[in-house]
């Protein structure tokens, strides 16, 4: 069974564990100028993800549209890219919000000096 603790330790733990959370993200705003300037940084941020998934889709499609064309598929070449295009374009959205890394680029070590 678990040793309880008293509350008190409790409370210290909880703020030990904030002030080391708060230091691993220096650049977090409190609030006040800061936080109307992250809003916009955000919504900026969603438009860059959003035109690079709508990209993707838009060249997929655009690709299979002219293979189409150029060799009387209709309409298999505009489904395969436009299916490839949209895969395309959830792995340009992933990459910019930094959820996989670039290619070619070293994947970080995992160990517990992070701990």
């Amino acid at each position: 069974m678990a040793k309880r603790e008293k509350p008190g330790d409790l409370d210290g733990r909880r703020r030990d564990l904030e002030a080391a959370l708060a230091a691993r993200r220096p650049g977090k705003p409190d609030g006040g100028e800061g936080a109307e300037r992250g809003g916009k940084s955000d919504f900026a941020n969603a438009l860059k993800l959003s035109s690079e998934f709508i990209a993707g889709v838009l060249v997929g499609a655009a690709l299979g549209w002219f293979i189409d064309r150029m060799a009387g598929t209709s309409p298999w070449g505009l489904i395969v890219f436009l299916l490839l295009g949209f895969g395309a374009g959830i792995l340009n959205v992933l990459r910019s919000a930094g959820q996989i890394a670039e290619f070619g680029s070293k994947a970080p070590k995992k160990g517990n000096d992070d701990l």
